[in-house]
């Protein structure tokens, strides 16, 4: 069924009120769509949050937990302001960990007191803890909502003790052995007890080889752990090495789209992380405008190589022609460079002691790529100026292609050294850096070639 089919149910869900219709409606739906759907109608204002929080009250709290975590953290906050402190606290209950945790930081220090004080005191621990860590380390991320074995159960005593907890936990199909201290001993899935003899101990099918992180590392670093060695969680030790929760593959995701979100925003220079469409003018105009100043001083570089070499300019005219084409030709070599070495770097496929190794590499494809720009704007060379031009463009589209390479791959590798963001190496600040050597390049050239003072 459309998303545009379902709104239109929803409204008259709300205009009836009827507690029956409304759970048959999240029932027939997948929960994402009907999340969707409710997002759609409070987006476009046909519904307020308070009108659609009384559309969850009226289907049981299971679903509601379900539901109320397929909405944008922005739409939670706001629905939750729409229920009192009981009706969130027992809707929160039964949310995954993590996710009641960070639904409950957003809310006013008052109003989550209220909710905390309805919740019973295991609950209330567990969410002061999740939430004292810092905002970017995987204890942030992580959930407390995991399976625990015992290495000296048997497999059948452990399949029944997975089948009396499964609705309570994030997920069953990794299950952790540990001992009376939380000392994570092994990991075991649910499809090898399933197909190992029910008499054999946990201990004996359970792999000892252990992959975790640290509760105090960084996001990234759970999130590339997931994704090299293909797991479905991944658990999470203290410093005591305690195991104290996991990191689920569908987190892992979400911090790789924001860390790719981030990236991307930061390549182009903007230091934005958030909804677009509710951010306002001020808030843009103040995450944009820094670099863009910034970068009007950089361009100062190539104005002021342009004047010095004003006297070659004056005598070969046809040379203006071909500056546009010969430092944008820089900047987007290294544009690109810049772009594939941020992502190598974010994603751990190469680290700081690689750059020699890189470097000779980009050296080579930079020089092939500088050997077939040449020859194609040669031939642009001697239609518009001659022979001596045509060389003079040639020799220059070699070298400011191989330089503006060469930069944009070292760039993220200085930041990164510094302690700075990789990504900070953004497009705009390649580019800048290649127009003002690239003039510089080329004008040198032309005043050697062609055999003219650079200042009269």
């Amino acid at each position: 069924m459309s998303i545009n089919i379902m709104t239109q149910d929803l409204m008259a869900l709300h205009i009836s009120q009827n507690a029956e219709a409304m759970e048959r409606f999240v029932e027939e739906h997948p929960l994402a769509d009907c999340a969707e759907a409710l997002t759609e109608l409070l987006d476009n204002q046909r519904l307020t949050a308070k009108e659609a929080g009384q559309l969850l009250l009226l289907i049981s709290l299971e679903k509601q937990a379900a539901l109320f975590g397929y909405f944008s953290l922005r739409w939670q906050e706001k629905l939750a302001e729409e229920l009192n402190a009981q009706e969130l606290a027992q809707m929160t209950e039964l949310m995954p960990h993590d996710e009641r945790a960070d639904l409950l930081t957003q809310l006013e220090p008052e109003f989550q007191h209220q909710v905390l004080q309805q919740m019973d005191a295991e609950d209330r621990r567990d969410i002061q803890r999740l939430v004292s860590y810092p905002e970017e380390s995987v204890g942030a991320l992580m959930t407390s909502d995991f399976a625990t074995l015992d290495a000296h159960q048997t497999v059948e005593e452990a399949i029944n003790q997975l089948r009396k907890i499964a609705s309570e936990r994030e997920t069953i199909y990794q299950a952790y052995v540990v001992d009376e201290q939380m000392h994570l001993q092994g990991t075991v899935s649910l499809r090898d007890l399933m197909i190992s003899e029910p008499s054999l101990t946990v201990g004996k099918i359970m792999t000892q080889v252990l992959i975790f992180v640290r509760v105090d590392e960084a996001q990234n670093v759970a999130a590339q752990a997931i994704s090299k060695y293909d797991l479905l969680a991944l658990p999470v030790l203290d410093q005591q090495n305690r195991m104290v929760g996991i990191v689920t593959y569908d987190d892992a995701m979400d911090v790789a789209e924001e860390e790719a979100d981030r990236s991307i925003h930061k390549s182009a220079a903007v230091d934005f992380s958030g909804n677009l469409k509710d951010a306002s003018v001020g808030l843009m105009y103040r995450k944009r405008v820094f670099w863009l100043v910034l970068l009007v001083f950089g361009n100062l570089f190539s104005g002021a190589g342009i004047a010095y070499f004003e006297d070659t300019i004056q005598a070969y005219v046809a040379l203006v022609f071909f500056l546009p084409l010969l430092i944008g030709s820089s900047g987007n070599a290294g544009a690109q460079s810049a772009t594939l070495m941020v992502r190598a770097i974010a994603t751990g496929e190469v680290i700081g002691k690689d750059w020699a190794k890189m470097l000779a590499k980009e050296l080579f494809i930079a020089g092939l790529l500088g050997v077939t720009m040449a020859i194609a704007v040669s031939l642009l060379g001697l239609w518009r100026g001659g022979p001596e031009i045509a060389l003079v463009v040639a020799l220059t589209m070699q070298i400011v292609v191989v330089v503006g390479s060469l930069v944009g791959m070292s760039l993220p590798f200085i930041l990164s050294k510094l302690k700075f963001d990789p990504a900070s190496a953004s497009a705009p600040l390649v580019t800048t850096i290649a127009d003002a050597v690239g003039v510089i390049i080329y004008f040198s050239v032309a005043t050697s070639i062609l055999d003219f003072p650079a200042v009269g």
